[in-house]
Parts: C-alpha cells; structure tokens; sequence
C-alpha cells in the first residue's frame, strides 16, 4: 500500500487557486487514485455546484500527482503534461459545495512521452464523471 507525502499539491505543476486534488491516496504501476473536498470559493464551482470543467481538470490533476510522485520518488526533473485529446467524456451527476471526490486514473498505455489513461470520478459509490485522455509528458 502507498503512504503519500505530506503536501499533494506540491506534486503538480497547478498553484491555487486552480488545484482540483487534495491528496494522492494510492498509486502503483497501473493505478492512481486522489480525494479532493470541493470548497465554496472554487473558481470552478458554479451555483453551489463542481462544473463538468472541473470534473475533467480533477481527473487530469490525478494523472499529473502520479507523475509528480514518480519524478520525486526516481529523483527525476519535473515534468509537464498537457491535455492531447479527451474521448468518450461522460458527466452522470455534477458534485455540490463539500462533497469529497475520489478519482481513478488507470494507464491504459505509454509510448514515450505519451500516455494514455481512463478516468473515473466517484462520489462514494457513485460515478459522476469518466473519461479517457490522451496526455503528453514533456521533460523539464
């Protein structure tokens, strides 16, 4: 089982008041997963409710914190990656003002510097958002 560093947010490249993840819960060579508590001053929280924006930037937020903990871990440079392409998106259910999201990511493929992942946003059992990205990795 993986026990995450102290401070998530130091794992992306996002500052406030754009980080969509709170903390890095698991993470191994095919999976990572985040928490993240939706507060009230969220600039994407429109009328009490995490826009379907916000949805996708948590799942590619997720993405990002497992490539950050990779980096930090394999003493690697910071990398950067970019949205390439968002398929099959899915919003069942827009989350409201506290509620607490757990996302999913899963690498469905790597070549080079491009990975492929699927994503699924839950709010306890319930599956409000899923999609796959296509996200490049750049270097630093």
């Amino acid at each position: 089982m993986f026990v995450p560093p102290a401070n998530t947010p130091d794992l992306i490249p996002q500052k406030f008041p754009f980080v969509m993840i709170d903390h890095l819960t698991w993470t191994d060579d095919k999976s990572s997963r985040t928490q993240f508590c939706i507060k009230a001053d969220n600039v994407l929280v429109e009328d009490g409710e995490f826009s379907a924006g916000g949805l996708v930037e948590n799942i590619a937020q997720t993405a990002a914190a497992r490539a950050g903990y990779l980096a930090q871990n394999s003493q690697k440079a910071d990398a950067i990656g970019y949205i390439g392409a968002i398929k099959n998106l899915e919003v069942f259910s827009l989350p409201k003002i506290n509620d607490i999201l757990e996302t999913e990511i899963v690498i469905d493929n790597q070549i080079f510097d491009v990975t492929l992942i699927s994503g699924k946003v839950k709010r306890g059992e319930e599956t409000l958002a899923q999609c796959q990205m296509k996200v490049f990795i750049i270097q630093q």
